[in-house]
């Protein structure tokens, strides 16, 4: 799918994607401090992603996790700093939630720090009921995956 307004473009075509965008600013981010650039790009086979591009160069992001069916998660977003303040991040959330193969869920879920005022414009709130969520969380993932194994030796 692609969207267009002025010179930008969204599109989902994952040929168009520029992973090493991607993982610069994720590997940067909060969320995903440290990421191995292998699990960047599995990530992205795995899932629906949304490119933000101003002509030629990558500017922006989203990914969505979903079956398609029941339940998607909004994962990944974000506008590169030097052209946020245009309206391109709320652009690029209408262009996720307007994918016809993201319609009819029964649920969205999303985890933010910071942009709750942004997602709040699309129908997110704080969980209704948060005590029936649970999670298993290993934050020290990236950091595993970047140490070297040892050598194995014959005794």
């Amino acid at each position: 799918m692609r969207w267009t307004r002025d010179t930008f473009t969204v599109t989902t075509d994952l040929a168009l994607i520029d992973r090493a965008v991607v993982h610069d600013f994720l590997t940067a981010s909060y969320w995903s401090q440290g990421i191995p650039a292998s699990i960047v790009s599995r990530s992205l086979e795995g899932s629906l992603c949304f490119a933000l591009r101003s002509e030629t160069r990558q500017i922006g992001f989203a990914r969505v996790i979903s079956d398609r069916a029941t339940i998607a998660m909004l994962n990944d977003v974000f506008v590169l700093p030097e052209f946020r303040g245009r309206g391109l991040g709320k652009w690029l959330v209408e262009c996720v939630m307007s994918h016809p193969e993201l319609q009819g869920l029964k649920a969205w879920v999303l985890v933010t720090r910071d942009a709750h005022d942004l997602y709040r414009k699309f129908g997110f709130t704080a969980l209704a009921r948060p005590e029936g969520y649970m999670e298993l969380r290993n934050p020290d993932v990236y950091r595993a995956a970047q140490q070297p194994h040892a050598a194995i030796r014959d005794g």
